[in-house]
C-alpha cells in the first residue's frame, strides 16, 4: 500500500520484516551490517545521553539482544564500563546474535540480577524486538520491572520492551525509556498513544537499507511537506472560490463552539463562512461574527427541531463545505436532524461533538450511506460512543479502533489527541507527531472541525485536508502557547494563530 510524500513512512512489524529480507536477498546487503549498525547508531545514543559512567546491557536471545552486544562491544572499544545482563542462556543465541557474542570483548554476559543495575549512569533494553507482541513473559517481564525501578534512565534499542511496535498497545510491563534508537524508520507504535510515553525522545538510525526500503508501509508521520499543496488565494480569487463554509449547530449556551469553527474556518483560508443555527440566537453570532453570515433556523426550546431540516438543506445547497454538531445539543430532535442533515447533505461534510453523539452505533446505516466526502473528529469518549465499546478500550486499542471506525463509516476518521491518527477506510493511517499540550483546553476540537472544512471547501481531497488541518493545529497550538505557555492557551489562541502555522 503506497504513501502520499507527505507522510514519512512507519512500518508495522511485518512490513519491516519484509523490508531486512528485501534488503539483504534482494539488494545483498549482509544481514550482519546491518546489525552492526544499529548496534553503532544505538551505542552513539547512549553515549550522547550518558557520556560518563558505567552502563549496563540488558539483551534477550533475539535480534534485538544481538544489537545490544554490538553497542556493548563498541562502548567497552571507548574505554567505557560496560556490563552486559542476558536474560538467556550462551547456547540460545543463533546466527547473527551468536556471532556478536563471540565478537564481544572482556567479561561475558552474566545472568541478569536486579542487584546489578545500580550504580549505573545508563541502561540499554536490547530485551524484546519489533516483532514481540502481547503480555511480556517472565524472565522479560521480571526484567522491565527491575529496569523501570532502577534510578538510570533507560535508552531502548529499537521499541520499548512491552510496547507493541506495530499498534502502540500496551498489555503488560513495557519500558519507560529516556530515548529509543530506531532502525532505518521509526515504526507506528512509538508515535501511537499509550506506547508513545513509554519511549522518549525518537532517534533514527540509518542502518544501510536502501532508501526505498519501507514501501508497503501502511501508516505514516505527518510532516510539513503536507501544506504543500493546499491552495492558496490568488489574484483571480474570489470569496467563492476560495471556499463557501457552513457551520451547522449551535443552541442556547452553546454558541461558543459554532462560533470558534467558523473563525476557524475563516482563519484557514475560507472565502464565505455561515452559520447556521437557532433563529432565536441570531443576536449573539451577529455580536461575535462580523465576517460571518447567519442564517436562522427553526427551533424548539432553543435548539434546531427536526422542522429545519428543509431550511437547512437549502441554505447549505451552495456550500463547498459544511461542518455538522458543534453546540448542537443532545436533544432527541436535535440528534434526530442530525442524522438526517448527515444523510442528505450532498457537500462534502465535517462532523464533530453532538453530530458524533447523534451517530452512536450507527455509523454504517448513516455515514455510509453517504455519497460526498465525510470526515469525523471524535475524541476517545465520542469515538467509544460511535463504535459503543468503553472510552478506555479507545485508549488501549487507537490505532484498532480508529481503523474500525474509518472501515464501517467508510469515512475519514480523525481520532483527536496528542498523538492524532487521521484513519482511511482503506486501512491507511496518518499520525499527528503532537508536541502540542496547549490545545488540551475546551473549544479547541471546534477550531480543528473548521480548519478541516476549510480544507475540504478547497476542494482538497478528505485524507489529505484532513491531516493538512491537524499539522495546522498542531502549529498553532505550539505558536500560542510560546507567549503563554501551555496552561495559558484558550481557543481563541489558537485561531488567532492558524495564519502563522499556514
Amino acid at each position: 500500500m503506497s504513501l502520499p510524500p507527505w507522510l514519512e513512512p512507519l512500518p508495522d512489524a511485518a512490513a519491516m520484516r519484509a523490508t531486512d529480507a528485501w534488503a539483504i536477498q534482494e539488494r545483498g546487503v549482509p544481514s550482519l551490517d546491518l546489525m552492526e549498525r544499529a548496534g553503532e547508531g544505538l551505542a552513539r545514543v547512549v553515549a550522547a545521553r550518558s557520556p560518563f559512567g558505567r552502563v549496563v546491557v540488558v539483551c534477550g536471545k533475539g535480534n534485538n539482544g544481538g544489537d545490544g552486544l554490538v553497542a556493548a562491544r563498541l562502548l567497552r572499544g571507548g574505554a567505557r564500563d560496560v556490563e552486559v545482563l542476558a536474560t538467556f542462556e550462551p547456547g540460545d543465541l543463533r546466527g547473527d546474535a551468536a556471532e556478536q557474542l563471540r565478537r564481544l570483548p572482556g567479561d561475558a554476559p552474566r545472568p541478569f540480577d536486579p542487584g546489578r543495575l545500580e550504580p549505573a549512569g545508563a541502561l540499554v533494553d536490547a530485551l524484546l524486538g519489533t516483532g514481540a507482541t502481547g503480555a511480556p513473559r517472565d524472565p522479560a517481564s521480571a526484567a522491565i520491572a527491575a529496569m523501570n525501578a532502577a534510578p538510570a534512565p533507560v535508552v531502548a534499542a529499537d521499541v520499548p520492551s512491552g510496547v507493541d511496535a506495530s499498534t502502540g498497545e500496551v498489555e503488560g510491563p513495557a519500558i519507560r525509556a529516556v530515548a529509543t534508537a530506531t532502525f532505518h524508520h521509526a515504526k507506528p507504535g512509538l508515535w501511537i498513544h499509550p506506547g508513545k510515553a513509554h519511549v522518549g525522545d525518537v532517534e533514527v538510525i540509518d542502518i544501510g537499507i536502501p532508501a526505498d526500503g519501507a514501501r508497503d508501509a501502511e501508516v505514516g508521520l505527518i510532516g510539513s511537506a503536507v501544506l504543500d499543496a493546499v491552495p492558496v488565494r490568488t489574484a483571480d480569487s474570489t470569496k467563492f472560490t476560495s471556499g463557501n463554509v457552513v457551520v451547522v449547530g449551535g443552541s442556547t449556551g452553546l454558541t461558543g463552539a459554532p462560533t470558534m469553527s467558523a473563525l476557524a474556518a475563516m482563519r484557514a483560508g475560507a472565502g464565505y463562512v455561515t452559520v447556521a443555527a437557532p433563529a432565536s440566537l441570531e443576536s449573539t453570532f451577529s455580536v461575535r461574527l462580523l465576517e460571518a453570515m447567519m442564517i436562522g433556523l427553526p427551533e424548539e426550546d432553543g435548539a434546531l427541531a427536526v422542522a429545519a431540516l428543509d431550511p437547512a438543506l437549502e441554505a447549505l445547497a451552495r456550500a463547498d463545505a459544511v461542518v455538522l454538531g458543534p453546540g448542537f445539543s443532545k436533544r432527541e430532535g436535535a440528534a434526530a436532524l442530525a442524522r438526517e442533515l448527515a444523510l442528505r447533505i450532498g457537500a462534502p461534510l465535517v462532523i464533530d461533538a453532538d453530530g458524533l453523539n447523534a451517530l452512536a452505533g450507527r455509523l454504517g446505516e448513516v455515514i455510509g450511506r453517504r455519497a460526498a466526502p465525510t470526515v469525523l473528529t471524535p475524541h476517545a469518549g465520542e469515538l467509544g460512543r460511535l463504535l459503543r465499546v468503553e472510552s478506555r478500550e479507545i485508549a488501549r486499542t487507537r490505532l484498532r479502533c480508529a481503523r474500525e471506525a474509518a472501515k464501517r463509516a467508510g469515512a475519514v476518521v480523525v481520532l483527536k489527541g496528542d498523538d492524532t491518527l487521521v484513519a482511511e477506510p482503506d486501512g491507511r493511517m496518518a499520525v499527528s507527531p503532537g508536541g502540542a499540550p496547549g490545545l488540551a483546553t475546551a473549544g479547541t476540537g471546534d477550531v480543528l472541525s473548521g480548519v478541516v472544512a476549510a480544507m475540504l471547501a478547497k476542494g482538497m481531497p478528505a485524507a489529505h485536508a484532513a491531516a493538512a488541518a491537524v499539522h495546522v493545529h498542531v502549529r498553532a497550538g505550539q505558536l500560542a502557547a510560546a507567549p503563554h505557555g501551555p496552561d495559558g492557551v484558550i481557543a481563541s489562541d489558537v485561531i488567532a494563530n492558524l495564519p502563522a502555522a499556514m
